[in-house]
């Protein structure tokens, strides 16, 4: 089969296409033939060796496709079945091994690509909006990069919770696309301080809860957009990880909350997965969530589709498929 692989860490020139030996699945392990990939930002991270891997590895943690073959002790899912997952490295290939725990049905009527969008971004907005600060009716929150892939189904599900919706993007097309999926206020940060025009829109108030998915170049405005005990959600770094910081900063600025999550401690259990997961199915096909895909590569062109989301060209979800 062919497969991505990466013998050393680096830039997106270290991505390679390569045949490899097709895995056999083990006791409790089914392998996927593999229909549709999602590419996300967790994947830059193995690849550059901030979140390190075993070389030489197959980047990529979602996919979704077909069972080929079981293993031993497999009881949730039979040869043939349409599957979608997630939190397994490897899925930048034409097949993977994976844990049959880690596998989700898919929908009759839900094809391969809209169920592999629906994984780690879906996921990873759920646990947001819903559990590590749930949302409700009166609550303003601010959401950093929201015409991306968490983006876009991060404030989709804030306004399905009743909350308003403060999106920051940087160009106008962008602000486009975040309105379109609900956005109540639009900031372009490459015009605009977002921090000072947070606190116009909310009358010098501050909102509850800041999603922010950029890191480094907006962790201290983050800071201070936020209400007396408001919540930074802090769950990602495209812009590079935040340096080093005092405490003291959350008590000078209101006793904050930070909280540095991870989809991983958000779906424990696979009643916890499944149930997520199911969510955004079952709101997916009620057409209460749009999943917009917007761009595809062919497997081998998985360097340029890194080139692309680091660059922020991306909207939407990226896939590469086999």
């Amino acid at each position: 089969m062919k497969a991505i692989r990466v013998h050393e860490i680096g830039g997106p020139e270290v991505l390679k296409y390569e045949e490899c030996p097709v895995p056999t699945p083990g006791t409790g392990q089914a392998l996927i033939q593999i229909e549709a990939v999602g590419v996300n930002y967790i994947d830059t991270y193995h690849r550059e060796g901030l979140y390190p891997a075993p070389l030489p590895f197959s980047p990529g943690v979602e996919a979704a496709g077909i069972v080929e073959a079981i293993g031993p002790e497999v009881e949730d899912v039979q040869v043939g079945d349409r599957v979608a997952y997630c939190l397994t490295l490897g899925s930048y290939a034409e097949k993977s091994v994976v844990d049959s725990s880690k596998l989700i049905s898919i929908p009759a009527r839900m094809d391969h690509r809209t169920a592999a969008a629906l994984m780690v971004q879906g996921l990873t907005a759920h646990y947001l909006a819903c559990d590590s600060y749930p949302l409700r009716p009166g609550t303003t929150a601010l959401v950093h990069a929201a015409a991306g892939g968490v983006g876009l189904l991060l404030v989709q599900i804030a306004k399905r919770l009743g909350a308003r919706v403060i999106g920051t993007v940087s160009t106008e097309a962008k602000a486009e696309l975040a309105r379109g999926a609900g956005a109540d206020e639009i900031v372009l940060y490459s015009e605009t301080d977002f921090e000072t025009e947070v606190q116009r829109l909310t009358d010098g108030q501050g909102v509850e809860v800041v999603y922010d998915s950029v890191g480094q170049t907006t962790f201290e405005k983050s800071l201070g957009c936020l209400k007396p005990r408001g919540y930074l959600v802090l769950f990602g770094q495209s812009s590079g990880p935040v340096i080093s910081f005092d405490p003291q900063i959350l008590n000078q600025k209101g006793s904050l909350f930070l909280t540095r999550p991870t989809l991983a401690d958000y779906s424990l259990t696979r009643e916890e997965l499944s149930k997520r997961a199911n969510d955004l199915f079952s709101w997916h096909s009620d057409g209460e969530l749009d999943v917009r895909i917007a761009h595809t590569f062919r497997l081998v062109e998985a360097q340029q589709a890194h080139q692309e989301l680091q660059g922020r060209r991306t909207t939407g979800k990226v896939l590469l498929i086999p």
